[in-house]
């Protein structure tokens, strides 16, 4: 076993441990709002103080939208899944970039030496775009990473901001890049990485 591959299990494991535990603290709230204990008891007060973090802010977004606040703790596991699935792709791909450098610079070979690097600057770019789509939602405009990564997402977003109308009040041109940078790694790794 690599250190690449007991990097990529310990973080999956942290990953996979996060996200149950969120998944339980959510059921559990969940629980004790159904059951309908006193809200002042230890254990309503425990729950609350552990997952409102989590609860508050998904709530503060659903009463923007008009949307019942009850759905709060599962949209908090939705969320929490999402972002553990993101998480995991990321780490495997750099992980995964980083030894196939390694590898190909101790062969010599240029071709994958290039390979990797394309491989690896189109997951950090789609990482970085991620990144803004996440930061965008609770964030405001003046917030310093967010310009940071506008300014280097920019010159892919904007051009199909222009050509893909917005649905609503939701963006959906940083999916469609993410789609096709997730493509074009898929091109360089199928052609180079041999």
């Amino acid at each position: 076993m690599s250190i690449f591959d007991l990097i990529g299990l310990i973080v999956w494991y942290v990953v996979v441990t996060v996200i149950m535990t969120v998944i339980a603290l959510m059921l559990v709230r969940l629980a004790v709002n159904y059951a309908d204990l006193n809200p002042f008891s230890w254990l309503a007060l425990t729950v609350r103080r552990l997952t409102d973090p989590l609860v508050n802010p998904v709530r503060r977004r659903l009463t923007g939208f008009g949307l019942d606040q009850k759905f709060a703790p599962l949209i908090s596991i939705l969320i929490a899944i999402i972002l553990g699935y993101f998480t995991l792709e990321i780490v495997g791909t750099v992980l995964f970039t980083v030894s196939g450098l390694l590898l190909s610079v101790q062969r010599g070979a240029v071709v994958a030496i290039v390979g990797f690097l394309l491989f690896g600057l189109l997951a950090v770019y789609s990482l970085l775009i991620f990144m803004r789509i996440i930061i965008s939602w609770g964030a405001s405009h003046t917030n310093r990473l967010l310009i940071f990564l506008r300014r280097l997402t920019d010159p892919v977003l904007v051009p199909f901001q222009r050509i893909i109308p917005p649905l609503g009040m939701f963006d959906i041109s940083p999916i469609v890049v993410l789609l096709l940078l997730s493509f074009l790694q898929k091109m360089v790794a199928a052609t180079m990485l041999r």
